[in-house]
């Protein structure tokens, strides 16, 4: 009887030693699966960042290189205001961003299609697909002024960038900027450029804890998550 115990004991024993391997495996699993969702995104957001954004920046230098024009100015009375800073000139396929572009023999950046370059389509940290639109625009910008510590505005030429999930717009402000600062630096959000009230940094507006729909809120796993417009500098 002795005998049968100690096996029972020694079985019993070996079992959950067992299952502690198989619950720390299942555990090195999991933060592997997560850890490669995390480099996943973070890979397609790096590509975002340097083929699609980076993309349609050279594009610009290279459109104004070529036809020594900024976009949709008036070559009979150039005012260095893209569309004559009568508003945003966007993607399609006449008279708008892709014509201008294509007229000059400028290569676009791949984009969703032909006649499509400036839309690309990433998923946000849920999983859910966000269209990013790229347009061209004249817009005041927060300046320094004449006395340190005050700024003034100046009507500044922008690639206005369209459906930035929160961590996305974050990345490529640190990429350009070096900090991920809302208000100042060469890529800023839409709503902030042009503040001139006092000095302070800001923090982008929204963040991948809010929903789509109503950003005040808190989002579920399975929500898209809100976006964000961008201003992206161009150079002068």
């Amino acid at each position: 009887m002795n005998v049968k115990r100690t096996k029972l004991s020694n079985q019993t024993v070996f079992t959950l030693v067992e299952m502690a391997i198989v619950l720390v495996i299942i555990g090195l699993i999991l933060g592997a699966v997560s850890i490669g969702k995390d480099l996943q995104r973070n890979a397609s957001y790096q590509k975002v960042s340097q083929s699609f954004i980076q993309g349609w920046a050279l594009a610009y230098q290279s459109y104004f290189n070529r036809v020594n024009l900024v976009v949709a100015d008036n070559p009979l009375a150039p005012t260095l205001m893209v569309n004559q800073n009568l508003g945003e000139v966007c993607g399609g396929s006449t008279t708008t961003l892709y014509s201008y572009f294509d007229a000059a023999g400028v290569r676009m950046p791949a984009g969703r299609a032909e006649g499509s370059e400036d839309k690309y389509v990433n998923l946000d940290s849920n999983g859910n697909p966000q269209q990013i639109d790229i347009c061209f625009d004249n817009v005041p910008w927060s300046v320094d002024g004449l006395t340190a510590g005050s700024y003034m505005l100046r009507n500044k030429n922008v690639m206005v960038i369209k459906g930035l999930t929160p961590d996305l717009a974050r990345l490529l402000d640190n990429s350009v900027d070096g900090i991920a600062d809302a208000r100042f630096g060469f890529f800023r959000e839409n709503t902030r450029a042009n503040i001139t009230a006092n000095g302070n940094s800001l923090v982008w507006s929204k963040t991948n804890n809010q929903e789509f729909a109503n950003a005040s809120i808190s989002g579920r796993d399975e929500s898209q998550v809100p976006v964000l417009t961008a201003y992206y500098l161009m150079p002068e």
